[in-house]
């Protein structure tokens, strides 16, 4: 089972209304999920393992602001991958062609311990 809480910003804190369940309060929203396991497990009697999302509410603009940066950072995750792969295969092509390390990594503008691990991988 998944909870999804949607914490919502006060004076003291972050109020968590958790789906279905209820309201209960964290100082921080880095203790929000603790909090909530916490709370579940005192509501339901049993420890509570569950899947728990947090879902800040941050406004219309900075959701949006946020939504834009989690997607730059995948869309930067898959294009790393991208680039190691296409560096090792190049790499290995420079050595096939018979270049040395040292000067591979002069080619591909890396350290030559990077070529070594790029040859190995």
């Amino acid at each position: 089972m998944t909870y999804t809480v949607h914490a919502k910003r006060w004076a003291n804190g972050w109020e968590l209304h958790v789906d279905g369940e209820g309201v209960t309060q964290s100082r921080s929203l880095a203790t929000a999920e603790r909090t909530v396991r916490e709370y579940l497990s005192l509501l339901h009697d049993r420890e509570v393992d569950d899947e728990i999302t947090i879902v800040p509410e941050l406004g219309r603009k900075l959701t949006a602001d946020l939504a834009k940066a989690r997607r730059a950072v995948t869309e930067l995750a898959v294009q790393q991958k991208k680039a190691a792969a296409l560096s090792r295969a190049t790499a290995r092509e420079l050595a096939d062609a018979g270049l040395k390390g040292a000067e591979i990594a002069t080619v591909l503008g890396v350290s030559p311990q990077r070529v070594s691990q790029l040859l190995n991988a």
